[in-house]
């Protein structure tokens, strides 16, 4: 059994002539710990995914964590450290027909005494019959299971696999990590860059690690790429500086997955900074969210939302002013549009807040949901018809307006089966403020 933990048994990669066709990434691929860079909260002893994999007992899991940190090498590792036959499938490409040949092929191994891991990369992107193809054969010890996944679990895995695999959840790579796999890329001699003596700047390898946003493939995809544009000079050193990494980099597009838990998550860091009244933070997670490539007008109609939702009546200003956010963005689109967003989503920062009305339509929502339908009141009925008329309808009404104070004392507008309910409490901010006062005097004109 290879020592998974010490660096002992890491294997050569191919040799000089061929390494040129094979992507820096993939010969940079770590096959021991003392290589893998990041994810230190897995590998502490007494840590259950440490303990498995040094004892040998281990279970099925799901991976989940960003792209580019190192979900498949750990993968690969554990089959090398426990000695498994290693099969590896992807759900983007795969399809049942490679599920069943990955099982005969596990079934054939355990007939000769071998174990299996089969590790599924993507397996959020297996449908729900694709992904219960899998029980049966984890149950019965066919092989081990291990599925990777870049999306919330909870949401993309079914909860009867989800049930059988325990998940650990990888990190993006902090600076440190990746600063140490660039490093390591540039002076490795038998995988890395070492033979075309690259030297690059410290200026362009914060560059680097910055662009690559916690991806380590991105990382050295880049790299690689910065190589192949370094400029020679009389010692046949290759140099690159922060001018031609930004060339290389282009327009950098960081992570943010349009429909997955970055997304959700920036959305309610945005939402949640501007209930909190930071607008710094809302406005940072504003721009992140436009840096990632976010579409801005999903964007104004979220902040159309916190308008009514968390401040509503105290500054009715607010639902004006993102609607018209909104509407600069559909008129002018970039980059005006996007300054009328950051404009409201700071003013909906600083603005007075209330989530009454917020309040008060979820539980009359409820009621209403859950209750009878209740008849109108004859006296609130219109009556466009004599017949109408004959039956009563609006006979009983009052209008408001030829009231003292425009307030018809008594008159009731809920249905007569159902008692009144003050649903909306206006609180002591902002606008609404004065709303209670008026409600406070003629509840008790009543």
């Amino acid at each position: 059994m290879q020592d998974l933990f010490s660096d002992k048994h890491s294997t050569k990669s191919a040799s000089k002539d061929s390494r040129q066709f094979i992507p820096l990434a993939a010969r940079m691929r770590p096959v021991s710990l003392q290589e893998y860079a990041g994810q230190s909260h897995l590998f502490e002893p007494g840590k259950p995914l440490y303990e498995a994999i040094h004892q040998g007992k281990l279970h099925s899991m799901l991976f989940w964590g960003p792209p580019g940190t190192g979900k498949t090498t750990l993968a690969r590792m554990i089959a090398s450290q426990c000695d498994f036959h290693f099969i590896s499938i992807s759900a983007v490409l795969g399809s049942v027909k490679d599920i069943r040949a990955a099982v005969e092929e596990a079934q054939l191994k355990k007939q000769m005494g071998h174990r299996t891991l089969l590790f599924v990369d993507e397996v959020h992107r297996f449908n729900k019959s694709q992904q219960d193809a899998f029980l049966p054969y984890v149950e019965d010890g066919t092989f081990l299971f291990i599925g990777a996944t870049t999306e919330n679990p909870s949401f993309e895995v079914n909860n009867a696999l989800l049930s059988r695999a325990r998940v650990y959840v990888l990190k993006s790579l902090d600076h440190k990590a990746l600063k140490n796999i660039l490093l390591r890329a540039i002076h490795d001699q038998d995988k890395g860059l070492a033979h075309l003596k690259l030297k690059l700047s410290e200026e362009a390898q914060e560059l680097l690690i910055n662009v690559a946003d916690g991806d380590a493939r991105r990382l050295l995809n880049f790299v690689e790429m910065a190589s192949d544009i370094a400029e020679l000079d009389e010692k046949g050193v290759r140099h690159v500086d922060v001018t031609q990494i930004a060339s290389i980099i282009g327009e950098n597009v960081r992570r943010f997955d349009k429909g997955g838990e970055a997304f959700y998550d920036q959305i309610s860091a945005l939402h949640k900074s501007v209930r909190g009244s930071n607008p710094d933070g809302a406005l940072y997670w504003f721009c992140r969210m436009l840096d990632g490539g976010c579409d801005p007008l999903y964007i104004a109609r979220r902040v159309v939302r916190m308008a009514s939702e968390d401040i509503g009546n105290a500054d009715p200003r607010a639902l004006q002013l993102a609607i018209n956010a909104w509407d600069v963005q559909q008129r002018l689109g970039s980059p005006e549009g996007e300054l009328a967003i950051a404009q409201a989503v700071i003013y909906l920062s600083v603005a007075a807040k209330s989530n009454a009305v917020y309040k008060a339509f979820n539980a009359c929502m409820s009621d209403v949901k859950s209750e009878q339908s209740y008849e109108v009141p004859l006296h609130l009925r219109n009556a466009p018809t004599q017949l109408m008329k004959e039956l009563n309808y609006g006979s009983e009404y009052r209008y408001d307006h030829e009231q003292p104070e425009a307030f018809s004392v008594g008159q009731t507008y809920f249905p007569q089966a159902k008692e009144a309910v003050e649903y909306y409490t206006p609180v002591e901010r902002g606008m609404e403020k004065q709303i209670a006062e008026k409600l406070n005097h003629l509840r008790k004109l009543k």
